[in-house]
Order: structure tokens, then C-alpha cells, then sequence
């Protein structure tokens, strides 16, 4: 994997761009199979010759470490909680820093105390998060990092802001949303970027929200740093004219029940049509439910979770891609489908729209609105050659604006100081 990157991606000016130490990554939980785009992010920036060192605040349950690829990741990476759980390596990371560091120390005390939010149990939480901080500073000095990067922008993001601090590096993070713009007070999304060196937002739509939360003196330091996949990755199968597919988790935010009320709507006109919905969650007990008490048991299959090859690979033989999200950043799986050259129906909401334009590269629809999911998807099942217009518009859209081969070589441009 790193030849076939570095042959796409690499150029003098990443050469030149690269940072003098190790990049340290940590997120909440890595690596995991819903996460995946993280992984390939790190093995991109591999490729193109940096030494990334990757950390994970608690480990993922077993189950979330699929395949040998991920349990090897898993292997080299650094958790946090496990070593701050042993009182003596805890103790004894903060006690190097107040003697060796009493400043930098001290400095991530105040930090500590000025990103708080409201109420005492978020206090205590932040009381947690500046303990777990040295046990993460003390590996990085360790791993001779000179840039800690977080995913995500919440409460590992807070332990890195700390970490960073005390141990005298810069920090940075990406900025996906949505659960972090719902909270941004209690998150401090303020403060985190006023601390990092730049905020990686994955869309226009994100770097909007940022500087929502930001006074305007901090906005040039958020840059606009897409998630990508290798769309060579993505092959096209045999599809039979009437496959749909949903990959995403099952909770309330992705919008199951109203795609399950569009499948409803479907069967008048289209009774042979199928759905796979890949994934799992809090809600999918109730999900199967409602397609049973909807006399779809037939018609919609609940395949459970699938590892990135087992989501390409049921890429490959479906006609037509729906993600019905009522909150999303701006979703990888889209990237996927269109890769694999699926026609696409999602929602109007976030970052979507800078993807999916709708007539160009997708149909988007309002969200929440079976009737007219249902009209976008009878609308594609009716016209093959609408979707393939659709997807091949699609495929070229993440071929330029979405490949793996460019986008992580922006991040170690920034990581290394310079512009993107």
C-alpha cells in the first residue's frame, strides 16, 4: 500500500513539507471498523514518509477490531486509559512534569481550568482528562513526537489540547461534526481552536461551523482537509436493476425509519426491489420491527456489521446507494459508493451537498421526507441510464476531490508548518 500511495501522491514539495519528528494520532477509540477512514489516513501519510505514531484513549471492544490489518494497527498502538489505570505510571507521569516541566505543567493546570464547562460533573470530567494528559505527554516525549493530531474535536480532543501542552509540542485536530457543534460550549470548541496550530475541517460546510464558534482573529488557521478513500479500491459488479444498500450505524441520527417508510411506499410500483442495510446499533431491534409491522421482512435484510472489504464488496453488485441522515458531517461512505460507481439518493444536510449535487453526481432530498426518498429512488430504479450518468459523474468527483492520493498530503503540509 505504500508504493502504490507514494506513486500517486508523493512530490517534492510534500518531501520538503515534512515535519523533523514523529506525528503523533490518538483518537476516543483506535482503530475500530466504523473508523476506518482514520487508518487509511495514517497508512496515506506512512507512505508519503512520515513517522506516525498512533495512540487510542480506551481500546475498542474486540468486535470493533476487524481483520488482520486492524488488529495489527491495534497492536502498535498506545492506550491511554490502560496505562493511567496503574496508579504508579499515572503518579509517576505527572511527577516528571512538575519536576522537569513545572511550567508546562502548570500551563496545562490553567489550560485545564479555562477550557472547563458549566457544572460539576463537567469539572470532574476535566479533572480526568489532565490526569489521563500526562500519561499521554510522557509517551509522546517518549516517541519523540513533535505534532499531536485528534480526530474528532470532543473529549479526546480535550486530552490532547492538555498533553500537548505539557509536553511543548503544537497540537491540531480534524473537525467532522455534527455531535460537537451540538455541544460546542461543553466542548470548548473555542478554546480548542484557539490552542491548535490549525483545525482540519472536512468540508465548507464544517469550516462554517468553526468559525461559527471562533472569533474571527483564529479563522485562518482552519483549512478545509477532505476525508478520502482510494477510489481504486472500488470495483463495479454485476447489479441486477433493483439493489439498494444502507451502510451506516443504526441510531436515531442516519434516519432508518423514514428510508423503511420509502421501502413501504416503494412496494407498490416496485415490489421487487431490495434493501441491505449493513450495520448495527442501539435501534436495530426496533428497526426490524417496523419493517416486519410494514410487511417488509421479505424485502429489507439486516446484514449486521461488514469490514471495509465486505462493504466494497456489497458496493460492487448494488444498483443504488441511500444514506436518509438527518445529521452527518459529510460521510465517507458516500465517497465509497460513488468510488464503486453506485447512483446515490442522500439528504440535504451539512457537508452532503458539496458531494452529492443534486442532478450531477446524486439525487438529494429533504430529509424526513419518505415521499420524496421514495420519488428520487423509484425515479433511479425506472432509468439505467440515469444512474449511470450519476455514477460516473459521482466516481469522478472523488477521483478529484476526495482521493487518498492527494488529501493526507495537505495534512503533512500543515503538519509541518506550511499551507496546503
Amino acid at each position: 500500500m505504500r508504493d502504490q500511495i507514494s506513486s500517486k501522491a508523493e512530490t517534492p514539495a510534500v518531501e520538503q513539507a515534512r515535519p523533523a519528528g514523529s506525528v503523533a494520532y490518538v483518537t476516543g477509540e483506535y482503530p475500530k471498523v466504523s473508523h476506518t477512514f482514520i487508518q487509511r489516513e495514517v497508512a496515506a501519510l506512512r507512505a508519503l514518509g512520515l513517522d506516525v505514531v498512533t495512540c487510542t484513549i480506551r481500546r475498542p471492544p474486540p468486535s470493533d477490531v476487524v481483520g488482520a490489518a486492524q488488529q495489527a494497527e491495534a497492536a502498535r498502538t498506545f492506550g491511554v486509559l490502560e496505562t493511567a489505570r496503574n496508579p504508579l505510571r499515572l503518579v509517576a507521569a505527572h511527577a516528571r512534569f512538575v519536576t522537569r516541566s513545572p511550567g508546562r505543567w502548570a500551563g496545562a493546570v490553567a489550560l485545564a481550568w479555562r477550557a472547563r464547562s458549566d457544572g460539576l460533573k463537567a469539572g470532574l470530567w476535566q479533572v480526568f482528562y489532565f490526569l489521563e494528559s500526562a500519561v499521554l505527554a510522557r509517551h509522546l516525549q517518549r516517541a519523540r513526537a513533535v505534532h499531536l493530531h485528534d480526530h474528532f474535536g470532543s473529549s479526546s480532543c480535550t486530552v490532547a489540547m492538555l498533553a500537548a501542552r505539557m509536553a511543548g509540542i503544537p497540537f491540531s485536530f480534524t473537525l467532522h461534526g455534527p455531535d460537537v457543534f451540538f455541544e460546542a460550549h461543553r466542548w470548548r470548541l473555542d478554546v480548542k481552536i484557539a490552542e491548535a496550530r490549525f483545525v482540519a475541517c472536512i468540508s465548507a460546510f464544517c469550516r462554517s461551523q468553526a468559525m461559527l464558534f471562533s472569533p474571527p482573529e483564529t479563522w485562518p488557521r482552519l483549512h478545509i482537509v477532505h476525508c478520502a478513500v482510494d477510489p481504486d479500491r472500488y470495483t463495479e459488479g454485476s447489479r441486477d436493476g433493483r439493489s439498494l444498500l444502507f451502510v451506516g450505524r443504526l441510531s436515531a441520527a442516519k434516519g432508518v425509519p423514514v428510508l423503511i417508510d420509502a421501502m413501504a411506499r416503494l412496494g407498490r410500483s416496485h415490489p421487487e426491489t431490495r434493501l441491505t442495510l449493513i450495520g448495527d446499533g442501539p435501534d436495530r431491534a426496533a428497526l426490524e420491527a417496523r419493517a416486519a409491522e410494514a410487511g417488509l421482512s421479505d424485502r429489507v435484510a439486516f446484514a449486521g456489521y461488514r469490514d471495509e472489504h465486505g462493504v466494497a464488496e456489497a458496493l460492487a453488485g448494488t444498483d443504488i446507494f441511500v444514506l436518509p441522515s438527518f445529521a452527518e458531517g459529510l460521510p465517507v461512505v458516500l465517497m465509497e459508493a460513488l468510488a464503486a460507481r453506485c447512483a446515490v439518493v442522500t439528504t440535504r444536510i451539512a457537508g452532503i451537498p458539496e458531494l452529492v449535487r443534486d442532478g450531477e453526481t446524486g439525487l438529494v432530498v429533504p430529509p424526513g421526507e419518505a415521499e420524496a426518498l421514495a420519488q428520487a429512488l423509484a425515479r433511479l430504479l425506472d432509468n439505467p441510464a440515469l444512474r449511470r450518468r450519476l455514477a460516473e459523474a459521482g466516481r469522478a468527483a472523488v477521483e478529484a476531490d476526495f482521493n487518498l492520493a492527494h488529501e493526507p498530503a495537505k495534512l503533512a503540509r500543515l503538519f509541518a508548518g506550511h499551507a496546503p
